[in-house]
């Protein structure tokens, strides 16, 4: 057991190397984490999540945090390519980037609208950041008569709901809810805020991206044979440590919590390892890491926890990683 948990760890940090054949130049199919940073609290080691699958010349975001414009340029993708955006869910630390792609394709003249998918309220979101970028526009660079292209004209937006599929750019994507959030079924609440995982099957390639989630059937079934999953995880100890500096008079009644909804609407270690053993996918990559950078005592870790279920080939994605 020894030996084999080495070799896992062995082959992480191998998978993780910027070096590596597996991953994918700018101009290439791939998938990009742009941002592996989890949760709201920044961190200075890794930008928020943002993630850029890119196939047959075009770029799709999936999910688009703080700093997405920034990790693009260093990634080499100029912002006219990416043609769309899949959120996962509307909570800030997933969507803060958005304002400036949609701002800075409109300020940079791009022409071609950009289509925008999401779960319900998406609509909502991208109007707000519309209208926040009316005066700007309206003034282009201060040359009478002379204004941006009105920034209505430049988004799309098409809500999704779960199972529902569609093709874009050559792919099938297909979404399915998850349980970031354990609303009652047909409940107002359940209709209104949902939060998606993807299926992106290409020619040759399939990746499913789970967002935020915790276990979930559904999601399983979503990443059934999948040739890569890139999975969410959350390091319990570390996010509590941290909240434990934050709020060092936390009740423990609120801690229980606190505790009970990280471990329910995100992933754990093992649970990412009976995800992905569960579905069969071919290579698991991790990413969204609220507790920020660990130490590699605590990486070597993550990957012996996940090697209980799963036998996989596992890396914990940084920033700018292809795969």
């Amino acid at each position: 057991m020894r030996i084999r948990l080495s070799r896992l760890v062995l082959a992480a940090l191998v998978l993780a190397s910027p070096a590596t054949a597996q991953q994918a130049s700018a101009g290439k199919d791939g998938f990009i984490t742009l941002g592996t940073m989890g949760g709201p609290v920044p961190s200075p080691d890794r930008s928020q999540p943002a993630n850029a699958l890119v196939h047959a010349g075009k770029v799709c975001l999936v999910d688009a945090g703080d700093g997405t414009v920034q990790q693009l340029a260093k990634a080499g993708i100029l912002l006219p390519r990416v043609s769309a955006v899949f959120l996962s869910h509307l909570h800030v630390d997933h969507t803060g980037g958005l304002s400036a792609v949609l701002g800075l394709r409109n300020q940079t003249n791009v022409r071609e609208p950009l289509t925008v998918y999401g779960p319900a309220g998406t609509r909502e979101l991208v109007a707000g950041m519309v209208a926040s970028m009316q005066p700007a526009a309206r003034a282009g660079y201060g040359i009478p008569g002379k204004p941006w292209i009105p920034p209505a004209d430049t988004v799309t937006v098409i809500e999704l709901a779960d199972g529902e599929q569609i093709m874009v750019d050559g792919m099938t994507v297909t979404a399915a809810q998850n349980t970031h959030y354990d609303f009652a079924a047909g409940s107002v609440e359940d209709r209104n805020y949902k939060s998606l995982s993807f299926r992106f099957d290409m020619p040759g390639r399939s990746i499913v991206y789970t967002g935020d989630t915790g276990p979930s059937a559904s999601v399983e079934k979503l990443a059934n044979g999948a040739d890569l999953l890139v999975s969410e995880m959350i390091d319990m100890a570390g996010t509590m440590a941290n909240v434990a500096r934050n709020s060092p008079n936390m009740p423990p009644a609120a801690k229980r919590d606190l505790e009970q909804h990280l471990s329910t609407h995100h992933l754990t270690p093992d649970a990412v390892g009976q995800l992905a053993a569960a579905a069969g996918v071919k290579a698991l990559v991790i990413t969204h890491f609220a507790a920020g950078t660990p130490d590699p005592e605590r990486t070597k870790g993550y990957v012996a926890q996940i090697a209980k279920s799963y036998s996989g080939p596992v890396t914990l994605a940084n920033d700018l990683d292809r795969f």
